[in-house]
């Protein structure tokens, strides 16, 4: 195990907090996570995931890991493991207007929410990657480090993850020369200097202090 801020983690995502849960009597626990908050472009993608009641989901979805430490190449391949092996689940968006009207935080809860209003099986039980979802009657697990510790969010974090990667990828090909299927809309050196030399588009976070500083609004 490494230590990460005192918290213990597992070599890999595992299912201690869902199968806790189970024995309390929790049928439908759905794993969350988002991608895309620190971007300068886009929206930001969160996921849904509801893992079966079955400790055999672990060697089936064993090389999920948190999105962030899996190749592009691995989060593809995983991603249709997730969605074949899981009981229910969704990927749903905040827009980037919506992130500069309420902010980076109320938006990524509202693309959460939303994520939770399109699964099929509600949950009753909530496991998050760090964030607490505001007026969500359903009780939720805050859980720092979340998708490196829970399978469900960790399985989350990839469809998310991937979501909005094609959408990116998909902005790349509308908006040419931004670099957008590479960098994703983060705040890259290569994303910075397209900015200068051809200007702020639509889909830019015209709320994010590098924006501002650049003197586009």
């Amino acid at each position: 195990m490494s230590r990460t801020s005192s918290i213990e983690l597992p070599s890999r995502p595992n299912l201690e907090f869902e199968q806790r849960l189970w024995q309390e009597g929790y049928r439908i626990i759905a794993g969350l996570d988002e991608a895309g908050r620190g971007a300068w472009a886009g929206p930001v993608v969160a996921a849904a995931v509801v893992l079966p009641n079955d400790p055999r989901v672990s060697d089936l979805l064993s090389g999920v890991r948190d999105s962030k430490r899996m190749t592009p190449g691995q989060r593809e391949r995983w991603r249709g493991c997730i969605q074949s092996a899981a009981v229910a689940w969704s990927v749903a968006s905040a827009t980037h207007e919506e992130i500069d009207m309420m902010g980076i935080l109320p938006a990524t809860c509202l693309a959460m929410q939303r994520a939770l209003d399109e699964l099929h099986n509600p949950p009753n039980h909530l496991l998050v990657d760090y964030i607490h979802i505001p007026n969500c009657a359903c009780p939720q697990l805050s859980l720092p480090y979340g998708d490196c510790r829970s399978l469900s969010i960790a399985a989350a974090s990839v469809l998310a993850k991937t979501g909005r990667d094609a959408w990116m990828v998909q902005m790349d090909e509308a908006f040419p020369g931004y670099g957008f299927a590479q960098h994703k809309g983060y705040g890259t050196a290569q994303h910075r200097q397209a900015l200068m030399q051809k200007g702020m588009l639509p889909i830019h976070r015209r709320s994010f202090r590098p924006i501002v500083d650049m003197a586009f609004c």
